[in-house]
């Protein structure tokens, strides 16, 4: 028999296989499920689409009273509007992957236990389909900037901006890095999915509420210890003209992302072997 004709199934897969090159010839699968999540979210709503917007605004709206008004929180200046806008914004991609992507096992055993194909392919489309609602939810953001701008407000674009798009990508691999790492672990211990919601939302009010100078002296080593600080920092920086960028947390964001996005793979593809023996 010819050997050029067989193909060989193992269960096993070296340690360090990142499976990409599989994920790469299934990218039309990928764009087919971004459209599906785009599509499906909010298809038999009354809004649709406009939910998009109505989430980061009202949330925002809610921040200001509570935070800005009621309780005199620091916005750097910055009219709390836009400061609340630019943090909620950016930090709903992040957000929104990690969470979607650590139940990924779970909410997709049906599909997974029928049909073959790269499982990585759920969590990176995921991460695009939410970066498309990034773009929705910015126009909200740049509708609100350009009101601001118009009432003589002192809100500018400084150079940071170059980091935009760097800062961006860095939020959706680490969620995705986040979130494939804790459906690894939320296969088997389920308890992980309560505490992941809790700790995001503590991480939120400690990333987007205060900004880096309304940290106490004693206190800043906690901002530098946030990979996500630095990310939006640096974008309020870019956007607004007020912040703080620190090149050494900076590198440390990037070097934490990299770091959890191999981990990650490395034990989402560990895991994909024999989840169905344990959901």
């Amino acid at each position: 028999m010819d050997s050029t004709h067989i193909t060989e199934i193992k269960p096993e897969k070296p340690l360090f296989h990142l499976g990409l090159r599989d994920v790469w010839r299934y990218r039309d699968l990928v764009m087919l499920m971004v459209r599906r999540d785009f599509v499906a979210t909010y298809k038999q709503t009354v809004l649709g689409p406009i939910w998009f917007f109505i989430q980061p605004l009202f949330t925002t709206l809610i921040f200001t009273f509570l935070f800005a008004k009621m309780g005199k929180l620091s916005t750097d200046g910055l009219p709390p509007i836009l400061f609340y806008l630019c943090g909620i914004t950016f930090w709903n991609y992040f957000s929104s992957c990690l969470k979607i992507n650590s139940t990924t096992f779970i909410m997709n055993q049906g599909v997974f236990g029928k049909v073959y194909f790269p499982r990585l392919v759920i969590p990176i489309s995921v991460t695009i389909s939410n970066l498309v609602k990034l773009g929705i939810q910015f126009i909200l953001f740049l509708v609100i900037y350009m009101y601001f701008i118009i009432q003589g407000n002192t809100v500018q674009i400084t150079g940071y901006i170059v980091y935009l798009p760097l800062n961006i990508i860095l939020l959706g691999l680490m969620g995705l890095a986040l979130g494939i790492l804790f459906s690894s672990l939320t296969t088997k211990y389920r308890d992980l999915t309560y505490l992941l919601d809790f700790g995001v939302q503590l991480l939120m009010y400690a990333t987007i509420i205060f900004p880096v100078s309304a940290f106490p002296e004693n206190f800043k080593w906690m901002a530098k210890f946030n990979p996500i600080m630095p990310l939006i920092e640096t974008t309020k920086l870019g956007l607004l003209g007020l912040g703080t960028f620190d090149l050494t947390s900076y590198l440390s964001s990037i070097a934490f992302t990299v770091i959890c996005l191999l981990v990650g793979i490395i034990s989402f593809n560990k895991t994909e072997q024999n989840f169905m023996d344990v959901v």
